[in-house]
């Protein structure tokens, strides 16, 4: 008789066990559910709030737009200079006048740029042509700006401050490499 009740509260315990496991899943099911609605309301209230905002987005002086994205990213400091502007890639060459560093602001990535200059490998094109991307060195800090780092109406500034100091139009540009020559 014990080892028939000993079996039956052995079975009843193993039973009830699986039903709270069967629950917590359920549970547990019913909260990613929520957290993922979560995750999309805050992405949909985001897009909300840009597109409002998008429609004013304005770049009164785009050198202190410039200087002001890469001091917060970079952490650079000083006096802000543009040099020197390419159009084919497009780059801006800058410096900071107290520290005399150099920078190249471009919307070109690393990778982009060792393909391209593979593609121009003649060194008679590199030194012709005048664009720093393409005589790089090999030790260069490099830096990526985008909406994650750069602030939250990155992406639809930087067109508008590229324009402002180039006087040229860069198609789809969301994001800056910043490369910080020695």
């Amino acid at each position: 008789m014990e080892i028939l009740l000993a079996i039956v509260v052995a079975s009843a315990v193993i039973f009830f066990g699986a039903l709270i496991s069967m629950g917590n899943e359920r549970q547990r099911r019913a909260l990613d559910n929520l957290r993922e609605q979560v995750f999309l309301w805050a992405v949909n209230d985001l897009q909300i709030k840009r597109e409002k905002l998008a429609r004013d987005v304005k770049v009164e002086h785009p050198l202190g737009w410039f200087k002001n994205v890469i001091s917060k990213t970079c952490n650079l400091e000083g006096d802000f200079q543009l040099v020197e502007v390419f159009e084919s890639p497009a780059v801006m060459v800058c410096t900071y006048s107290e520290s005399g560093k150099n920078i190249i602001l471009t919307p070109l990535s690393p990778d982009a740029i060792r393909r391209l200059a593979y593609k121009n490998h003649s060194r008679i094109t590199k030194f012709a042509d005048g664009n720093p991307l393409l005589t790089l060195p090999r030790n260069v800090a490099v830096k990526e700006v985008s909406v994650l780092n750069g602030g939250f109406l990155f992406d639809l500034e930087l067109p508008l401050a590229w324009k402002g100091l180039t006087g040229r139009d860069v198609l789809h540009m969301d994001r800056l490499w910043v490369y910080a020559l020695p």
